[in-house]
């Protein structure tokens, strides 16, 4: 519509409000009409006063605002993107798990929102460099189009309601049941890392997570005392391992030393799996040692260099180049000698392969663990933590340790952690010393002669 005085006028109604903008072409006007339709169409919430979409209103507040305030979606790609040179697989996908699940608070109101695990997913999807400027998969397009427009911009973390959200998302799954201890951690320190760049990047002042603190129980990472076998249970576990598919390439026979290392060395799945023969000191009598030097830990292809579910990492929390060296009882010894003697080493050095020779696979050693628990535990211990997971067994391994008296930080330096972690995680498992520490007591206060 043309008015007297030349511009082309064009209308449009915010909340019963009429909001007016002028060309001096129709076909501006009918350009802006079209941009205004396809943003109502998107489901784009539009700004009372200004009239504008959100999208625009951001933009153009954006650019008064000498500081950036990038969408919660535009921040995780960028910040992934930041740290993928230098991260390795697991910690590439534990950020994608922390940025997702913030997400879940920073993904704003509207009508046809995706479901929070639609959210996940497309948040872990978007992040991966590789995916940039790719088209999202089919199932992910409605949930990526709708966060990309809708996602609250990272200054909403100042915001107590959005940050208390956030702290929720961070501390329970989406069942609303709890998260782990170590899944809670893992989270938050991830969030944390996040925050620190938005803050180098100059789009906060200050980290939102430092005045906050989780609500609810902690020590969640402590292990409990019920997943821990005793000797006739590791040997009987152990036993039942060689009797898994015993017609069927040998699955389980060739899986007992990988077990054995856990009980008695304490190694992590990950280590054992990169463990080569080269690595071994199996001398015909007495101790041994396995000088650990790398690991292969499983990851979602996406996340790793080499496209392959197994990146090639150092030792967990050590030094590129840094080895380990475990000493490992004579019983350890024989089952390694007679495992090489049976199975031959990969192509590559490796002890425990696969029956086609390739990496060993978490959900192959984790199938050969399920069957045989049911061989070798009674009904009663079958359905209990009783050794529910292979690492148990390393977690049995650290125990015995520490309750043979072995100082906590040798201790640490076999296991491959911390003298802190060790005291904070096993706390609860160390036994058998009551009565010897209640001795010293009793010689130190001078009671020993008067009881006698």
């Amino acid at each position: 519509m043309k008015s007297k005085k030349a511009p082309y006028q064009l209308r449009w109604t915010v909340a019963g409000k009429v909001k007016t903008a002028s060309f001096t072409t129709v076909a501006l006007a009918e350009s802006r009409r079209s941009e205004l339709w396809q943003a109502m169409r998107r489901g784009e919430a539009f700004d009372v006063d200004t009239g504008l979409p959100e999208s625009e209103f951001r933009a153009a507040a954006a650019k008064e605002n000498t500081k950036p305030d990038p969408s919660w979606w535009d921040f995780c790609r960028e910040y992934m993107a930041a740290r993928w040179r230098t991260a390795a697989a697991k910690t590439r996908e534990g950020i994608a798990d922390s940025l997702a699940t913030v997400a879940l608070a920073m993904m704003g109101d509207g009508a046809k929102a995706p479901t929070p695990e639609e959210v996940r997913l497309a948040v872990r999807w978007a992040v991966v460099p590789a995916h940039k400027g790719e088209e999202p998969p089919p199932d992910l397009v409605a949930a990526c189009t709708w966060l990309s427009n809708r996602s609250l911009p990272l200054s909403s973390l100042t915001d107590p309601r959005i940050l208390r959200d956030v702290q929720y998302r961070l501390s329970f799954k989406l069942d609303g049941t709890p998260a782990a201890g170590e899944t809670y951690k893992r989270r938050r320190r991830g969030f944390n890392t996040a925050m620190e760049y938005a803050i180098e990047a100059g789009y906060l002042d200050e980290n939102p997570l430092a005045n906050v603190k989780r609500t609810g129980p902690t020590g969640g990472d402590l292990v409990d005392p019920r997943v821990l076998v005793n000797a006739a249970q590791g040997t009987s576990l152990l036993m039942a391992v060689s009797y898994v598919g015993s017609v069927h390439r040998n699955r389980g026979r060739r899986l007992v030393a990988f077990f054995g290392c856990q009980l008695y060395a304490a190694l992590r799945p990950a280590e054992a799996v990169g463990l080569r023969e080269k690595d071994c000191y199996l001398p015909e009598t007495g101790w041994g040692t396995l000088t650990l030097r790398e690991t292969r830990p499983v990851s979602g292809k996406k996340w790793t260099d080499s496209g392959q579910r197994h990146d090639k990492r150092g030792l967990k929390s050590r030094e590129v180049k840094a080895d380990r060296p475990v000493p490992i009882p004579p019983l350890l010894v024989a089952m390694l000698r007679e495992h090489i003697t049976e199975f031959s080493p990969a192509k590559d050095g490796r002890l425990f392969a696969n029956e086609r020779g390739g990496v060993l696979g978490a959900s192959s050693y984790w199938r050969v663990w399920k069957e045989a628990r049911p061989f070798a535990l009674p009904p009663d211990k079958t359905n209990s933590p009783l050794a529910h997971r292979p690492y148990d067994l390393r977690h049995t391994c650290i125990t015995n340790w520490l309750n043979a008296g072995v100082p906590v930080a040798e201790v640490a330096r076999r296991a491959g952690n911390s003298p802190e972690v060790i005291h904070r995680r096993y706390e609860g498992c160390i036994d058998g010393h009551e009565e010897l520490n209640n001795r010293k007591i009793e010689a130190a206060m001078g009671w020993e002669e008067t009881e006698r």
